[in-house]
């Protein structure tokens, strides 16, 4: 296994002037062998790519800490009881789930790429079955960005119209908890703060995005704002008139 790869999701070109040459996508990550859905056309300009970083993936979407914990509070259970063998036993086993835990989320991390481009998100994506996800720019009603470690985050987007994905299809890239209108999410993507702001600027040729002000239950990180100013929501925010820089608030993802 190579897991080397996560060092070169960092290196991405943020900027919105200079682009992506579109033959270096099918040289990273999964390809899409000319799929519409997966490769952007001629007239696209491609401004960002990336891929989730594998330790904090591992952690946020497979758990491995928290089974991690949890195995070893059985063993610490099973000593205090006496029972030497059982602890053992729930050590080892503790052992194996988070590696194979791990080993999914390399797996997931290593078949993903996503593509920002002025027209649309494309997530390419799929460990057994690879799937690609076309999020025109323009069906964005929403976002909301979770800032993580190392100004790493996810990034989670509310759709117009119908539903038309599904959480099974999208996962791990998907808000948890959304079943009924699934979100497609950008997870554990390095410099998440700029990309949140790069995508509200490619996204502000098609209209002013909604605020997403949902699910709040702690102070809210840093409001990614078009001028680059950042701004903090504590409690619950009363309804204020949307002005047209604000882009991407800040809300759990």
């Amino acid at each position: 296994m190579d897991l080397n790869y996560s060092q070169d999701a960092a290196a991405t070109d943020m900027s919105l002037t200079a682009g992506i040459d579109h033959a270096a996508l099918e040289n990273d990550g999964p390809k899409a062998f000319g799929d519409r859905m997966g490769t952007p056309a001629a007239r696209e300009k491609v401004l960002w790519k990336g891929r989730p970083e594998l330790r904090l993936l591992a952690r946020t979407a497979f758990h491995t800490r928290k089974a991690g914990i949890y195995m070893a509070g059985l063993s610490v259970v099973a000593l205090l009881l006496g029972n030497t063998t059982a602890a053992l036993v729930a050590a080892g086993l503790g052992v194996v789930l988070v590696g194979l835990l791990y080993v999914l989320a390399w797996a997931s991390a290593r078949s993903t790429l996503y593509i920002l481009t002025d027209e649309r998100l494309i997530m390419r994506i799929g460990m057994a079955i690879e799937t690609r996800v076309n999020v025109p720019l323009k069906q964005i009603k929403a976002a909301s960005f979770r800032p993580r470690d190392n100004d790493h985050g996810d990034i989670a987007f509310e759709l117009n119209g119908e539903r038309l994905l599904s959480t099974l299809l999208l996962w791990p890239h998907v808000r948890p908890g959304h079943y009924a209108m699934p979100q497609p999410m950008l997870r554990a993507v390095p410099e998440a703060a700029r990309l949140a702001e790069m995508i509200g600027e490619a996204r502000a040729q098609f209209g002013a995005i909604d605020r997403n002000l949902t699910d709040i239950k702690e102070a809210a990180p840093a409001i990614v704002q078009h001028a680059g100013q950042a701004a903090h929501v504590t409690g619950r925010p009363a309804t204020a008139p949307h002005r047209p820089g604000q882009v991407l608030e800040g809300a759990p993802a």
